[in-house]
């Protein structure tokens, strides 16, 4: 197999990313193949393990704070002698990033230090989580100037990523919009990476609990790009429509935490689980219900379905693409829809049931090692190509 380094941004973290990153890693373990980790760490360290080597970087003290658990150091190219000098031990056939952060921009360098190709796939739509920390900052301006300055700070930001992106030969995205929306943008074959789910791990009959109470369920980052503010209208819904018995199950952490324990009535917020404790937690949810609008794709939303948990979710970003209306969940056009098919779901046990069936279902055909493998393949179209330009 290719001799693949690859360079995350995210990987001891609980986000979709990281835990792509860490699915990657397993895979290539599994199958023997030769791999060059590079992802950020406590400290900087470096180890081989057979064919598979490890470097970890740390993140020093001059770093932008995207979020409690996600940094931009500033002060990245430290690292860059010392992680060079083992990448060119390694002789990586391809680089891989996953994105415009500092372990991506480090990794880029490296590849064009060493005339290596590059490949990169889309994880964060960077440019729309940008605009809505901007959105914060602006909140007491007049709205037409707030409007143009996010937009303006959107579309450029967006210009940076299309330009980081034109560097790669070959691109990775996790749902058919990206696809077309990259392939448009860089003008570079663009290869579909869904992402995998591990069906033995997430099913329904972990559920713990035998009360009757109706329980909607949020597995994510708590941060105002996740839209979870959307949670308070839901609860608000589900009273109105005379709902006694039910609670706002929300897991995770993040900025919005604390405004969500204070203006939500019925919530328990556990914090971060993960492993045999969160799989518990999904499959004793009801509905999962994801307002996110900017996620590119929805690990949990496969980990809900795989639960035998239907869910609510948005029609903008990558979520969309993985719910079939009225087959294993609903996919809203609006806040309100979305409100409403949470309390639709509440008020039709039957429907309920025949959601859960169909959510299961649909997980049970995802897979991490077809996902891998379609990567593997894209590698080697993408370095055949450049052995015949040269």
């Amino acid at each position: 197999m290719r001799r693949v380094a690859f360079f995350t941004d995210s990987f001891h973290e609980v986000n979709g990313v990281a835990l792509t990153s860490r699915e990657f890693a397993r895979f290539a373990r599994t199958r023997g193949a030769p791999f060059f980790s590079v992802h950020p760490g406590p400290t900087t360290k470096h180890w081989i393990e057979g064919p598979f080597e490890t470097f970890e970087i740390d993140t020093g003290p001059y770093r932008l704070d995207l979020e409690r658990d996600l940094h931009f150091d500033l002060a990245f190219l430290r690292h860059r002698a010392e992680v060079r000098k083992r990448l060119e031990a390694f002789a990586p056939d391809l680089v891989h990033v996953t994105g415009p952060g500092h372990v991506g921009l480090l990794g880029a360098l490296l590849a064009y230090d060493l005339g290596v190709p590059l490949a990169a796939s889309w994880h964060t739509n960077v440019h729309e989580y940008g605009a809505r920390r901007l959105a914060g900052l602006l909140g007491a301006l007049p709205e037409a100037f707030r409007e143009s300055t996010l937009n303006w700070a959107e579309q450029t930001s967006l210009s940076l990523v299309m330009w980081f992106y034109r560097k790669a030969r070959v691109l990775f995205a996790p749902n058919q919009e990206l696809v077309d929306r990259l392939a448009e943008g860089t003008g570079l074959p663009v290869r579909l990476m869904r992402r995998g789910i591990d069906c033995d791990l997430y099913r329904p009959d972990r559920r713990a609990r035998q009360d009757a109470a109706f329980v909607v369920g949020f597995v994510g980052r708590l941060s105002p790009e996740k839209n979870v503010r959307e949670l308070a209208a839901v609860e608000q819904a589900l009273e109105a429509a005379g709902a006694a018995d039910f609670r706002m199950f929300i897991v995770g952490d993040g900025a919005e935490r604390d405004w969500l324990r204070q203006n939500l009535k019925h919530c328990d917020a556990p914090g971060i689980l993960t492993g045999e404790p969160l799989a518990a937690a999904y499959a004793s949810m009801d509905v999962f219900a994801f307002p996110s609008l900017t996620d590119t794709y929805g690990n949990v939303v496969s980990e809900a379905q795989a639960s035998g948990v239907p869910a609510v979710v948005m029609n903008g970003g990558g979520p969309k693409f993985l719910v079939r209306n009225g087959v294993d969940g609903f996919v809203a056009n609006s806040p309100r829809e979305f409100a409403a098919r949470i309390v639709e779901l509440h008020g039709s046990p039957d429907l309920l049931g025949r959601l859960r069936l169909g959510a299961r279902e649909a997980a049970l055909g995802r897979s991490w090692e077809a996902v891998f493998e379609g990567v593997y393949h894209a590698y080697d179209d993408a370095l055949e190509a450049v052995g015949q330009r040269a």
